[in-house]
């Protein structure tokens, strides 16, 4: 895992601020900039949030419900979500090792299981089924044999996956 205390500690800290403080204060500091600076200086926007309190609740009432759709809408409906995913896999190479390994498992698995039932029914493989079981053999090896997480195999496998789907 490395010695690399000062770094992980930088990591905790800016995930914590990020996610916890940061949106509080920012949500805060909004609530009352937006009321004490905007709304109590405009009479008619006085008479809609007569209180700091009324305000607090009519825009968390609203705020909440919109920011939970939005975040849905980024996650589900749009292609920013799939981008942050490639881009963590492509700067990740232990999570990108994880995942072409999950691959080329299930893709060996479901080889396995279609041979295993042709030689149950005791029909044989033809040299077409033996010629790709071969071929498969030699490009996991190969790329098992090449990568590291250093260089860029892992990634290559990666983006021919992306390719075929």
């Amino acid at each position: 895992m490395g010695n690399h205390l000062g770094f992980r500690a930088w990591f905790y800290f800016r995930n914590g601020w990020s996610t916890y403080f940061a949106f509080i204060f920012a949500a805060i500091n909004t609530m009352v900039v937006t009321y004490y600076l905007a709304i109590e200086n405009l009479p008619t926007l006085k008479e809609i949030f007569p209180s700091f309190l009324l305000y607090l609740t009519v825009i968390s009432s609203i705020g909440v419900p919109l920011l939970i759709f939005v975040g849905y809408i980024h996650f589900k409906r749009t292609a920013a979500y799939k981008a942050e995913a490639d881009i963590y896999y492509e700067s990740n190479p232990f999570a990108l090792r994880t995942l072409n390994n999950t691959e080329m498992l299930i893709n060996l698995n479901l080889k396995l299981i279609n041979n295993l039932t042709k030689l149950a029914k005791n029909d044989k493989l033809s040299e077409n089924e033996i010629k790709e079981i071969s071929e498969l053999q030699k490009e996991y090896q190969n790329l098992i044999n090449e990568r590291t997480y250093k260089n860029k195999k892992d990634l290559e496998f990666f983006k021919k996956l992306q390719r075929k789907s």
